[in-house]
């Protein structure tokens, strides 16, 4: 009981604070608070799946909170292909319309400038088809296809990850 009040406790303080850090495999997000500290594969597995599942990695970096921080450079293309798998469904309806949420946390997490963000949201938008070829296209084909699109961009190719 202890443990599920101090998880409690934990999730509802640590949200608010600006010391929170993401965990590098997982990333930020309620499962990186609630298994904070926990070591192993399982613990490791679970938080990246509270992560991914629940939406509360794109509130995270949308509103810097849960250990997320949308301010900070991408550090690695895996990076952007997570919060793609993660988000494949929304980030197909905002690239359709051309804006909304998820597909502002992509040009965030991806490390668009806000100079080029409305270039990049018209780019996606225009090519929705060649991102998204296919009803079963996967998560890895949408970051190479949107990667392709960035290099043969003249304002965006410097993007190219």
């Amino acid at each position: 009981m202890k443990k599920v009040l101090a998880t409690a406790i934990l999730a509802t303080a640590l949200p608010l604070s600006n010391f929170a850090f993401a965990d590098p495999d997982i990333g930020c997000g309620l499962g990186t608070m609630i298994f904070d500290g926990e070591k192993g594969k399982v613990s490791k597995v679970l938080g990246a799946t509270t992560n991914g599942t629940s939406g509360n990695q794109t509130f995270g970096i949308t509103f810097g909170t849960l250990g997320c921080d949308g301010h900070g450079p991408v550090t690695s293309s895996q990076k952007v292909a997570m919060f793609i798998d993660g988000n494949m469904d929304n980030l197909a309806r905002d690239i359709a319309k051309g804006d909304g949420e998820t597909l502002a946390t992509l040009s965030e997490v991806w490390g668009i400038q806000p100079e080029d963000k409305k270039a990049f949201n018209q780019m996606t938008q225009q090519h929705f088809a060649d991102v998204f070829e296919s009803e079963n296209v996967t998560s890895s084909e949408v970051f190479s296809n949107l990667n392709t699109l960035l290099a043969k961009d003249e304002t965006l190719a410097q993007y190219t990850i």
